[in-house]
């Protein structure tokens, strides 16, 4: 069978089973646009290439599978770096297609020219420029077999127009062929290893289970909260962790690190052990890195081997597939130790952390009458009302920070935020691609109101494909993570964070075909919230909250995670 380069893209996809292409066109692309309507991929035209990427990042995210884009050349697929980037720093998924100037333009500064292979090389996994038609097939099937396996990851393929138009006889590569001799990673863990663990459990008077986003992406989580309610070990999580252990477990600590709690930070500084499960010990986690866990010892689980001991010294490491590594240690407690009494031992630790949590939870001060709206309300009045069924997106700053405080989360896939990068504008595309990948599911994206306007252009996507996502601003008309930094450490400069000119979000939703609610006074939340999610179209929510209302507890900069700032 001979096929163009198009149709051979098209053909493969399929075969992978892609269902959803988040796109944009561009004369480069051209050809796989003049395919598309005869294949039965579901392509979603976005209004800005980050827009594509995000939400093919938000269909990855939530739904475990790989997700896809399609840009042009030139500044379509530099506007696509930036959602690349992000997918690349939380470890997502997902294969970035580019169109690329024909051949023997390339290097000429041909229109719509770029090298793009050069500026993503430090944020993919892997990419490929396809320069013979004979090895798009090939090249396609690893890119997915790269996206997915090992530490997932962004894989970039560039695509020059004449490659895409030239015919070629078409063959599937088997699964041999994908195969790279210098690809191999470490899925199954050191049994020997896994015993030391065991062993150090054994004898720890005080661990902690700390699990990151490689829990989630590994779906180990039934693993995870196995092993801690056998160990009878706290566990707390990095802000891409969350779900991946259900929050109304009495074992569960919230999550640590700059923003993190009380008692997840106090439980890592006086912990003897810590199991670090598909965590990366970021500097948002970690603090000053000298004075972090000074007394523990650190076990850590991870796919990826240049992540271990890079930022702190690892007693035991194991490079594996956490999914793998808390079967096989669940397989060694269960049947190696199965008189051993955890929960004896480990019940005046388990106290001792309660004790924290009670000392200095969570918490903010209720707006007094006529006040504004507190936003950790807003967020709390979600998870009531949704009983914390609903996946939930964030854009970054306070909205992103109060969402992981106050929303309660039990299941893994059901948290999308930008970890990593911090990348404003990523949620509400995510949501997009969340909403793609269950349509009957209340996907919400809590924002801020800076960060709502770098992506608000696709609410005409939402629209056009009645994509009925929330979303939910938590309007401060500021900037105000950093803001809150301005006034915390900068004497209140609150230079160029007051967002004086703002549209009218209501008016704005109306504009684009959507519904729109605003919120000034709290006790209208809940009954706004109500209408809003019965509400079977895209959404804004614009509340005017308390504009100087700060994230706490916060860890400065530079300091321990015993140095917070408390409410």
């Amino acid at each position: 069978m001979e096929l163009t380069g198009a149709q051979i893209l098209l053909e493969c996809l399929k075969r992978e089973g892609v269902e959803v292409l988040f796109g944009y066109p561009g004369g480069a692309v051209i050809d796989i646009y003049d395919e598309l309507p005869r294949h039965p991929l579901k392509h979603i035209l976005v209004r800005h290439e980050q827009g594509a990427v995000h939400a093919a990042d938000g269909f990855a995210r939530a739904s475990g599978k790989v997700g896809v884009c399609l840009v042009t050349s030139g500044p379509g697929a530099t506007n696509a770096v930036t959602g690349i980037a992000t997918a690349y720093m939380d470890s997502i998924p997902l294969v970035a297609i580019t169109g690329q100037v024909p051949t023997p333009l390339i290097g000429n500064d041909a229109f719509q020219e770029v090298d793009i292979v050069g500026i993503t090389r430090p944020c993919t996994k892997h990419n490929y420029l396809v320069k013979d038609v004979r090895d798009l097939a090939l090249t396609i099937r690893r890119a997915f077999y790269l996206a997915r396996s090992g530490r997932p990851g962004p894989v970039l393929v560039d695509l020059p127009k004449d490659v895409l138009q030239t015919r070629t006889p078409f063959i599937w590569p088997d699964d041999e062929a994908i195969k790279m001799r210098s690809y191999n990673p470490t899925s199954k863990p050191n049994k020997r290893q896994l015993q030391k663990v065991a062993e150090l459990v054994k004898n720890a008077k005080q661990p902690v289970f700390y699990a990151g986003g490689g829990v989630v992406s590994a779906n180990a989580s039934d693993d995870l909260t196995w092993l801690a309610r056998r160990l009878h070990m706290p566990v707390t999580a990095t802000l891409m962790g969350l779900g991946c252990f259900p929050a109304d477990d009495p074992l569960w600590l919230g999550m640590l690190g700059m923003h993190g709690t009380y008692a997840a930070n106090r439980a890592i500084q006086d912990s003897d052990l810590i199991i670090a499960a598909g965590a990366r010990f970021d500097d948002r986690v970690t603090g000053k890195i000298a004075e972090f866990a000074p007394k523990a010892k650190l076990v850590h689980i991870d796919i990826d081997p240049t992540s271990i001991q890079k930022n702190v010294l690892v007693h035991v490491p194991i490079v594996a597939d956490v999914k793998h590594a808390l079967a096989d240690l669940r397989s060694i407690i269960e049947h190696e130790m199965t008189d051993f009494d955890f929960v004896s031992v480990h019940e005046p630790w388990v106290k001792h952390t309660l004790e924290w949590e009670l000392e200095h939870p969570i918490k903010y001060v209720p707006a007094k009458r006529g006040e504004p709206v507190k936003p950790q309300y807003v967020v709390e009045k979600i998870y009531e009302l949704t009983k914390g069924e609903a996946i939930i997106a964030t854009e970054v700053g306070q909205n992103q920070m109060w969402t992981a405080q106050f929303f309660g989360f039990q299941r893994p896939r059901t948290f999308l935020s930008s970890g990593g990068l911090g990348t404003m504008g990523y949620g509400f595309p995510a949501a997009i691609g969340a909403q793609m990948a269950f349509p009957d599911k209340l996907v919400i994206d809590i924002a801020g109101d800076g960060s709502i306007q770098m992506n608000i252009q696709e609410l005409a996507t939402a629209v056009c494909y009645n994509l009925p996502v929330k979303i939910v601003i938590l309007n401060n008309g500021y900037l105000g993570m950093v803001r809150q930094w301005q006034e915390l450490f900068y004497k209140k400069n609150y230079c160029a964070t007051c967002m004086d000119a703002q549209p009218d979000f209501v008016k704005l939703a109306e504009a684009y075909g959507a519904a729109g609610f605003r919120v000034t006074r709290t006790r209208d939340v809940e009954k706004v919230l109500k209408e809003a999610f019965a509400t079977p179209k895209p959404v804004i929510v614009d509340v005017r909250v308390a504009p100087e209302e700060n994230v706490y507890p916060m860890v400065p900069a530079g300091k321990s995670l015993g140095e917070m700032l408390l409410v």
